[in-house]
């Protein structure tokens, strides 16, 4: 439908939906199931040349958490407020085996008019570069390169948490010389200069940034008085939508409307994407929510996503910023005097 369609950079997309790289894209079945809900993308789970990143997905546990972080059964009938915890790791498969399995799933997304994106993590640049070029002569369309994983403090040298703007452009510049090929740029949330980052990525020559990969986290269980999972943690869910939306907004405010952000982290539903879209993002990735409760989280979120649109008589592109060029500093606001008082319990008038 015309009202959903997308441009991110030179890229045409059927919809803004877009499958993100996780778990439940490891399987070549589960990337088909994605397509077929008719998102406009899915992003194929991340690969580099590390042995130790495949043996740490045989490490990986997972666990959701109640809103009195109490654990609850990872199951899709789960509340919608479940906090996701999590120690994850690469794809198992060697990358020749990843690489013709992903080749192949974009040439039957092409006939859907979608893509099964490929996602590369960074550990060494050279190395990084090598797999880009073969990706390319694989005659895959698009590259995910991901510099913002939770993780590169917990497993050095395994992936990359990248927090300086010098090393984006070092490493994105790199891989932009060496392939011709649609290339995103995913950035962490873990930094006060996501929007530095961001500029950087574009700079070197990245077509669009995905922000903002999730954070570290680490619960006490007061029972056991033993960490959840027995260390720092990837953390996600609902609750980080508000971050990812101020992340988005700034990051437009910064680099003007004509550089496409894609939003994720936070994201359940059709709503949520329209949120992330208003705050600036051409398109969403949908990730953890679709890890817990399968494939028809996707076509659930593009009819609510849909029915929006008709609703307000706009089409997906008219979304774009439109919340967030609206966004006033503090000082623009009007003056309330006195307002704060009936926000404070008991405080007498």
């Amino acid at each position: 439908m015309t009202r959903l369609a997308i441009t991110v950079g030179r890229t045409a997309l059927k919809n803004p939906v877009i499958a993100g790289s996780a778990e439940h894209m490891i399987e070549a079945d589960r990337v088909r199931r994605a397509l077929r809900t008719g998102v406009g993308a899915v992003v194929v789970k991340s690969i580099n040349e590390m042995e130790r990143g495949k043996d740490q997905l045989q490490r990986a546990e997972y666990m959701l958490l109640d809103e009195a972080w109490r654990e609850i059964p990872w199951t899709p009938q789960a509340p919608q407020t479940a906090f996701i915890a999590c120690r994850s790791g690469l794809t198992p498969q060697s990358f020749d085996a990843w690489l013709e399995q992903t080749a192949t799933l974009d040439r039957e997304a092409r006939a859907m008019d979608s893509y099964a994106i490929a996602s590369l993590i960074v550990a060494d640049l050279d190395k990084t570069i090598a797999m880009a070029k073969q990706i390319e002569q694989a005659g895959l369309r698009m590259l995910e390169l991901n510099i913002g994983t939770p993780y590169a403090s917990q497993a050095k040298g395994v992936v990359a948490t990248e927090l300086d703007p010098a090393r984006v452009t070092r490493i994105v510049s790199a891989v932009r010389s060496a392939i011709k090929i649609p290339l995103w740029v995913k950035i962490t949330g873990q930094s006060e200069r996501v929007p530095d980052l961001a500029a950087a990525a574009f700079a070197a020559g990245g077509e669009a940034v995905v922000m903002a990969g999730r954070l570290l986290g680490f619960v006490p269980d007061v029972e056991t008085m033993q960490p959840f999972l027995g260390t720092t943690l990837g953390v996600g869910g609902y609750w980080n939508l508000p971050l990812t939306c101020h992340w988005l907004s700034v990051s437009r405010q910064q680099l003007g409307a004509g550089k496409p952000l894609i939003g994720t982290n936070g994201a359940r539903n059709g709503l949520d994407v329209a949120r992330m879209m208003l705050a600036g993002a051409s398109a969403v990735e949908m990730s953890s929510e679709v890890m817990l409760r399968g494939a028809p989280v996707l076509s659930a979120a593009l009819r609510e996503f849909d029915d929006y649109l008709q609703r307000k008589g706009l089409t997906a592109a008219d979304l774009i910023g439109k919340a967030a060029d609206q966004r006033k500093s503090f000082a623009d606001m009007p003056l309330r005097t006195g307002n704060w008082r009936k926000y404070v319990a008991g405080l007498e008038k």
